[in-house]
């Protein structure tokens, strides 16, 4: 099956959606529509509802399927990504170690880079040493966004 596309206009810009039955492939900062489908897939509609509910400061974590591809090193360190809480951020190195790769932060810090689903693998959580505000895909401006959005939930 191709893959489908949904949008999604978020307070910090707009959101285009990809995926398949598999799960959700992509999900990143864009400057425009994906173009409408006439039937959105039920994923893409789950994906849209959730996305939309974090927004509105009423998710704090998603429950979607992901169809993540990546080096084995890669999917390691966005799946200790989910682990982190809403709110609350772990720099490079100290996720590095929690993955029992001290040493390994350059190396998180390239996975991080090629996050394919941002917002839903956390990747605006992870910070520089010394809690430094570094890298993000979608604008640092976007990443301080997020964990002040995140922050401000009860």
């Amino acid at each position: 099956m191709a893959p489908q596309r949904a949008s999604y206009r978020s307070p910090i810009g707009m959101i285009e959606i990809v995926g398949t039955e598999r799960g959700l492939s992509e999900v990143r900062f864009t400057g425009r529509t994906s173009g409408r489908t006439v039937r959105t897939p039920a994923l893409l509609r789950e994906a849209v509802s959730q996305i939309d509910e974090y927004f509105r400061g009423r998710r704090k974590g998603f429950r979607l399927k992901l169809d993540l591809e990546g080096t084995d090193f890669q999917k390691k360190v966005w799946k200790h990504l989910l682990r982190i809480p809403c709110g609350r951020t772990a720099s490079y190195g100290e996720v590095a170690a929690a993955m029992g790769k001290p040493g390994a932060a350059r190396a998180v810090g390239q996975a991080n880079h090629r996050n394919p689903i941002a917002v839903i693998v956390p990747c605006h959580r992870v910070i520089g040493a010394g809690g430094r505000m570094v890298g993000y895909g979608g604008g640092l401006w976007r990443k301080e966004w997020l964990l002040n959005h995140e922050r401000r939930r009860p």
